[in-house]
Protein backbone atom coordinates (compact mmCIF):
# COMPACT_ATOMS: atom_id res chain seq x y z
CA UNK A 1 0.00 0.00 0.00
CA UNK A 2 1.12 3.58 -1.06
CA UNK A 3 0.16 6.86 1.04
CA UNK A 4 -1.56 9.02 -1.31
CA UNK A 5 -1.13 13.01 -0.85
CA UNK A 6 -2.69 16.18 -2.36
CA UNK A 7 1.09 16.15 -4.03
CA UNK A 8 -0.46 13.55 -6.22
CA UNK A 9 -2.87 15.10 -7.96
CA UNK A 10 -2.16 15.34 -11.68
CA UNK A 11 -0.36 12.41 -12.07
CA UNK A 12 -1.44 9.54 -14.38
CA UNK A 13 -3.12 6.33 -13.17
CA UNK A 14 -1.15 2.97 -15.18
CA UNK A 15 -2.09 -0.72 -14.63
CA UNK A 16 0.10 -2.84 -14.32
CA UNK A 17 1.12 -3.29 -18.20
CA UNK A 18 2.10 0.17 -18.34
CA UNK A 19 -1.26 1.46 -19.90
CA UNK A 20 -2.96 4.62 -18.24
CA UNK A 21 -6.26 3.98 -16.90
CA UNK A 22 -6.69 8.47 -16.49
CA UNK A 23 -5.66 10.90 -13.90
CA UNK A 24 -5.63 11.59 -11.01
CA UNK A 25 -8.31 14.83 -10.38
CA UNK A 26 -8.33 14.81 -6.66
CA UNK A 27 -6.68 13.22 -3.42
CA UNK A 28 -8.85 12.82 0.52
CA UNK A 29 -5.35 12.58 2.63
CA UNK A 30 -7.61 11.26 5.37
CA UNK A 31 -9.48 8.72 3.52
CA UNK A 32 -6.41 7.36 1.33
CA UNK A 33 -8.71 7.80 -1.95
CA UNK A 34 -7.42 9.24 -5.29
CA UNK A 35 -10.64 10.07 -7.93
CA UNK A 36 -9.05 9.60 -11.26
CA UNK A 37 -11.07 10.78 -14.33
CA UNK A 38 -10.98 7.81 -16.43
CA UNK A 39 -11.02 9.56 -19.75
CA UNK A 40 -9.64 12.87 -19.65
CA UNK A 41 -10.22 15.44 -22.58
CA UNK A 42 -7.05 18.07 -23.06
CA UNK A 43 -8.17 20.87 -21.45
CA UNK A 44 -8.90 18.32 -18.38
CA UNK A 45 -5.66 16.72 -18.99
CA UNK A 46 -3.78 20.39 -19.02
CA UNK A 47 -5.28 21.98 -15.61
CA UNK A 48 -4.81 18.62 -13.55
CA UNK A 49 -1.20 18.27 -15.06
CA UNK A 50 -0.73 21.70 -13.41
CA UNK A 51 -2.85 20.50 -10.02
CA UNK A 52 -5.69 22.56 -10.12
CA UNK A 53 -9.32 20.62 -10.71
CA UNK A 54 -11.76 18.66 -8.52
CA UNK A 55 -13.26 15.34 -8.70
CA UNK A 56 -16.39 14.94 -10.27
CA UNK A 57 -19.47 12.23 -10.37
CA UNK A 58 -17.73 10.43 -13.15
CA UNK A 59 -14.22 10.17 -12.01
CA UNK A 60 -13.32 6.55 -10.04
CA UNK A 61 -12.20 6.27 -6.41
CA UNK A 62 -8.97 4.20 -6.23
CA UNK A 63 -8.10 3.40 -2.75
CA UNK A 64 -4.53 3.90 -1.41
CA UNK A 65 -4.28 -0.01 -0.88
CA UNK A 66 -5.16 -0.33 -4.92
CA UNK A 67 -1.80 1.59 -5.84
CA UNK A 68 1.27 -0.60 -5.76
CA UNK A 69 4.03 2.31 -6.50
CA UNK A 70 4.06 6.20 -6.83
CA UNK A 71 6.72 8.14 -8.83
CA UNK A 72 6.75 12.02 -9.76
CA UNK A 73 4.64 11.41 -12.54
CA UNK A 74 2.52 8.29 -11.69
CA UNK A 75 0.60 5.92 -9.47
CA UNK A 76 0.29 2.17 -10.81
CA UNK A 77 -1.73 -0.24 -9.86
CA UNK A 78 -0.81 -4.16 -9.18
CA UNK A 79 -4.44 -5.05 -11.23
CA UNK A 80 -7.27 -3.75 -12.83
CA UNK A 81 -10.19 -1.71 -11.25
Amino acid sequence: MSVLSPGDEGKYLMDEEGEQIGIVTEVDPEAQVAYVEPDPDIGEAVIQGFGFGDADSDDVEVPAASVETVTDSELRVARNL
